[in-house]
């Protein structure tokens, strides 16, 4: 089971870190667009938590929000292994 949440968590982090680039942001970019939401996270954890894909959905979201993902389509190559 732990292998299937490290793959999940992967996944996510991939589908952040492709959205981040789409829009050319980067994470000090990122955190001032999260504090405008009122979501208190500094670069530091942010960082930790996208090298371990340690965040939970609400911070997925949250981040989504914060950069104007409006919808997201699962793209294929998200799931490659």
């Amino acid at each position: 089971m732990s292998d299937d949440k490290t793959y999940w968590s992967k996944i996510v982090t991939k589908i952040l870190k492709a959205e981040l680039a789409k829009r050319g942001i980067d994470y000090p970019t990122l955190i001032i667009k999260l504090h405008e939401i009122n979501v208190d996270i500094s670069v530091e954890d942010l960082r930790g938590r996208m090298s371990r894909g340690t965040f939970s959905a609400a911070l997925f979201i949250q981040c989504l929000k914060a950069i104007g993902v409006a919808s997201l389509p699962l793209e294929e190559s998200y799931f490659d292994h």
